[in-house]
């Protein structure tokens, strides 16, 4: 369940980024949100790791929360960028 939750707001956070840059500073707002969207899983990753949970382990999990929202967004930027 946590890992949906954080799925979850890490989409609604890229949708925000997107929403509420202005056009010219779209690529700043992926690039920052990417980032700092890391940072979240890293600091989650560390607290797994605290927890007794392996690298292997937590790794593939960590893989899809990062790399879902920060694929959606670059996505998403690039066909707001096509379309207009």
């Amino acid at each position: 369940m946590r890992t949906l939750i954080l799925l979850l707001v890490g989409l609604a956070l890229a949708a925000l980024a997107l929403h509420f840059a202005p056009t010219a500073q779209r690529t700043l707002a992926v690039t920052l949100f990417t980032l700092l969207w890391l940072g979240v899983c890293v600091l989650n990753l560390r607290t797994g790791l605290s927890h007794g949970y392996t690298l292997a382990e937590e790794l593939p999990i960590h893989a899809v929360l990062f790399g879902v929202p920060a694929a959606t967004t670059w996505l998403a930027w690039w066909w707001l960028r096509r379309a207009g």
